[in-house]
């Protein structure tokens, strides 16, 4: 099989196509025939050792990605063989990610994806709709699962909707009922976030963005989803109501953060900082369970009438795809790998 790999942390350069023989699953886990990997900011953090140290002496690297199992391991029920996946976390802890012709996983990282779902939306789930789960349901006064019905009643503010998280919070919060709004820098942003499902889009580079939430959420917002805490946290705390959430899973820019105590303390502010790694298994299983429910009920679509561009690119051409995702492509990057 072909596969990428990279033997020392550095710039897309490291990463090689090469022949590997194909992997056998062994106990508890389910060999992919993988069709679509996906590829997020975390993939290239591993790959240049920004996020970690080096655990083995060759990687294949991504962690998402979907495809059909072709052979299972010793525990697991032989009627999987066939089954359509989305992976997720594949290469969390272990050397072989999606990145590859094949790939083996535990079994639980492979779940069933409907037939009337394709692999590039299957590829696009994995660590964008899990973090944007975790996002939903870590408030103090909100649900700690979603489903239809789940953020009735609750405000909902994307930063970034154009992002893959960002358009994942917009879609998970609006199939659970939440009022969505999205701050973007741009029209064309501003489109894909209304293509993505956000009641409201608002340019936080014109005007007074804060005043214009406020007119949309008298009392505040309940739930802020955060892609830049220093650029954005005047922002938020400007338009969170009392015990609202501030739940934070990057901070694109690298602006420092500064808390004012009192304010927060006035609010009884919640920020929380997410990660799926440290999440805990109970809440990503959650998070998988409700997520797998979204997608059954078609509320996760993909592409760019649906608010997330997608970029394809051939196994050949991953270093391309992770140069991409570095430069801050706007949409999903994805890598063919078999049709």
């Amino acid at each position: 099989m072909k596969a990428i790999v990279y033997r020392d942390n550095g710039g897309p350069e490291v990463l090689q196509v090469v022949d590997r023989d194909l992997p056998l699953p062994g106990p508890g886990e389910v060999r992919v025939r993988v069709a679509v990997s996906g590829v997020n900011p975390a993939d290239w953090h591993a790959r240049s050792g920004a996020a970690h140290a080096k655990l083995f002496a060759e990687i294949t690297p991504h962690l998402d990605g979907a495809g059909v199992i072709d052979a299972v391991g010793e525990g697991v029920e032989q009627s999987r063989a066939g089954q359509r996946v989305w992976l997720y976390m594949a290469a969390a802890g272990r050397p072989t990610g999606t990145a590859a012709e094949y790939t083996v996983v535990p079994a639980e990282l492979a779940v069933p994806l409907p037939d009337d779902a394709g692999f590039d939306l299957g590829a696009s789930l994995g660590v964008p709709a899990l973090t944007a789960h975790r996002a939903l349901t870590v408030a103090e006064d909100g649900p700690g699962r979603l489903h239809p019905g789940a953020l009735d009643d609750q405000v909902v503010l994307a930063a970034g909707g154009a992002g893959a998280v960002g358009h994942a919070v917009i879609q998970l919060a609006r199939w659970a009922g939440a009022t969505v709004i999205s701050t973007v820098s741009g029209p064309e942003k501003a489109r894909l976030a209304t293509a993505a499902g956000a009641h409201h889009v608002i340019n936080y580079r014109e005007g007074d963005p804060a005043t214009e939430i406020r007119k949309i959420a008298p009392d505040g917002v309940d739930i802020v989803a955060e892609v830049a805490l220093g650029a954005n946290l005047a922002l938020d705390l400007a338009v969170l109501r009392t015990r609202g959430t501030i739940a934070t899973y990057a901070n694109d820019g690298g602006e420092p953060v500064e808390l004012n105590v009192m304010q927060n303390m006035a609010l009884n502010t919640r920020l929380q900082f997410l990660v799926l790694y440290t999440a805990g298994p109970e809440a990503r299983a959650a998070a998988v369970e409700d997520v797998a429910a979204a997608v059954r009920d078609g509320a996760l679509p993909v592409g760019e009438e649906h608010g997330l561009p997608l970029l394809r690119l051939p196994l050949h051409r991953t270093a391309d795809a992770h140069r991409a995702v570095e430069s801050g492509a706007v949409g999903k990057v994805l890598v063919d790998i078999t049709s």
